[in-house]
């Protein structure tokens, strides 16, 4: 799940697939948490995605959000974290990405 930035007081809280291809976009409240944000796109989803049991999300997902997503959902949240590893490995995937 991802959060992006529109004007001052929309934001969007996004669950895409492996792919990136949207499964489900919701526009809350600028003040609404990124949890509680994340509930109201998985409520919208249950039940429409037979095969999804995995969902990674970084870390301003973890907390009590973690069980809710276990016990109302049966899905697994799992939380991706970034290592300074992790961003040396995207930076040299970049420099060698193929130019055309």
């Amino acid at each position: 799940m991802a959060r992006k930035a529109y004007p001052p007081d929309l934001t969007s809280i996004e669950l895409v697939d492996t792919m990136g291809l949207v499964l489900m976009v919701v526009v809350p409240a600028a003040n609404i948490q990124d949890r509680d944000g994340a509930k109201l796109v998985l409520e919208k989803v249950l039940g429409r995605f037979p095969r999804l049991k995995l969902i990674w999300a970084d870390g301003g997902y973890s907390g009590k959000l973690i069980d809710w997503v276990r016990e109302q959902c049966q899905w697994v949240l799992e939380i991706v974290k970034r290592s300074d590893q992790s961003k040396a490995a995207a930076a040299v995937q970049d420099d060698n990405w193929p130019c055309s």
